[in-house]
């Protein structure tokens, strides 16, 4: 029996699978100029936690028989071209922190705009949205004394 989905159910899903392919990315892409040990295993520690939470929306897509979607191609593209200006400029913990906070913020401000327009979705796909938030702000807050 093929399960019916609403679309508030899949376009929220879609929407924090792009969040988390964005935070892995943008973790990813400056891990290299973390210079601190515990700030370079904070990052690393929230990277896991959000392929964790990304494979847990892939399972939940292809039980629902959609790919998804990637981060927007124009926001990546701002986002890198930001983060490489600022490390050329200044490449320290503070700037990599500086980064990633307003990452961060803006994923947060992004799922719960999201939350909001996509009302009618199921309740595991809206915890999953909740999750992602609480693991984006947790992860402002750890980041705080890199500032």
């Amino acid at each position: 029996m093929v399960q019916t989905v609403n679309s508030d159910t899949i376009d929220l899903l879609k929407e924090c699978n792009a969040g988390v392919k964005m935070g892995v990315d943008s973790i990813a892409e400056v891990l290299d100029n973390v210079r601190d040990e515990g700030f370079r295993r904070l990052l690393d520690n929230c990277m896991e936690e959000h392929q964790r939470l990304g494979s847990e929306i892939h399972e939940l897509l292809n039980e629902y028989h959609d790919s998804g979607k990637g981060p927007n191609p124009m926001a990546k593209g701002m986002s890198w071209m930001k983060t490489n200006v600022m490390l050329s400029v200044k490449d320290s913990d503070t700037t990599v922190a500086d980064l990633i906070t307003d990452g961060c913020n803006m994923g947060v401000k992004s799922l719960n705009r999201y939350l909001n327009k996509y009302e009618a979705a199921e309740e595991k796909v809206k915890d999953i949205a909740k999750r992602l938030i609480n693991l984006e702000q947790k992860l402002t807050e750890d980041i705080r004394k890199f500032l």
